[in-house]
């Protein structure tokens, strides 16, 4: 007979929907040694005591260098994973919208971990990323970002 399951830890997340001034899509590259590469928006954990709105702009600055207000949260996702340092987790992940205003951002402010496996970034038109033979996440992104293109979504 077997046991109740394991309590995931909970993890809420901001990510960012960062796009261009021609609606391109920012995504950073993940290379972990335990996964095969996948790409991800901007974003990351909530720290404790921290709004998921703080948490936007903190890790808009932090891995894009660009210190702006984030627009509204366009999407909720509620996923479980397994995360680079190994742990499961149930993860509540809340989307802002950030257009800017150029293509240029700056990794310096990336973390000793973010330093070793996130290593490129692209800006991506639908079209290229539905193209694209690696993993993206979340899985519904295209329809998230169409639906943001389109003025579905509220910017």
């Amino acid at each position: 007979m077997s046991g109740p399951l394991p309590r995931r830890a909970k993890r809420p997340a901001a990510r960012l929907l960062v796009t261009d001034p021609d609606g391109r899509l920012l995504l950073f590259r993940f290379t972990p040694d335990d996964r095969a590469p996948f790409w991800v928006t901007p974003g990351g954990a909530v720290d404790r005591g921290e709004t998921f709105e703080e948490a936007a702009r903190r890790e808009l600055r932090e891995e894009t260098g660009l210190d702006l207000e984030t627009g509204p949260c366009v999407a909720v996702r509620h996923v479980t994973f397994v995360t680079l340092q190994g742990i499961e987790v149930d993860a509540e992940e809340r989307y802002y919208a950030v257009p800017v205003e150029t293509a240029r951002i700056d990794t310096a402010g990336h973390t000793e971990l973010e330093q070793r496996v996130m290593l490129d970034h692209r800006w991506f038109t639908p079209e290229e990323l539905a193209a694209l033979e690696e993993a993206w996440f979340p899985v519904d992104l295209l329809e998230i970002w169409r639906d943001l293109l389109a003025g579905r979504l509220g910017l």
